[in-house]
């Protein structure tokens, strides 16, 4: 692995949310975009220019017990250079990934496994 990639995060009140972000925290904007086939905003933030918190609305979202469109964190990721070779390292422990899934605003490949505890960890490929 070579870096912490992001840490996405489902809000239950998207407005008051993004203004903590934005106002106490200082993030900013990268990219604001509302889904409308999942009446859900993603709000793409920085820190310094370094892109590091994915912000999203989805209606209604359930509690943490369920996944993945619960409050709370979402999942945490690592930038990776080759996915498939990631995928076969976590083979070889019995951990087994997701299918490959490729990002619809980046163009980029991703998948997600489990930790013991069912956390997502998302691997999203440089």
């Amino acid at each position: 692995m070579n870096k912490v990639h992001h840490t996405a995060i489902i809000c239950s009140n998207y407005e008051v949310s993004k203004q903590f972000y934005l106002d106490v925290l200082s993030l900013e904007i990268i990219r604001e975009v509302y889904r409308e086939e999942r009446k859900s905003y993603k709000l793409d933030l920085a820190l310094n220019g370094d892109y590091v918190i994915e912000l999203f609305s989805f209606p209604n979202p359930p509690e943490r017990p369920s996944r993945p469109e619960a409050c709370g964190l979402r999942h945490l990721a690592f930038e990776v250079d080759d996915l498939e070779k990631t995928i076969a390292h976590c083979k070889k422990h019995q951990v087994i990934a997701e299918p490959i899934r490729v990002d619809e605003f980046t163009n980029k490949r991703f998948t997600f496994i489990a930790d013991p505890d069912d956390l997502p960890i998302e691997f999203y490929e440089k």
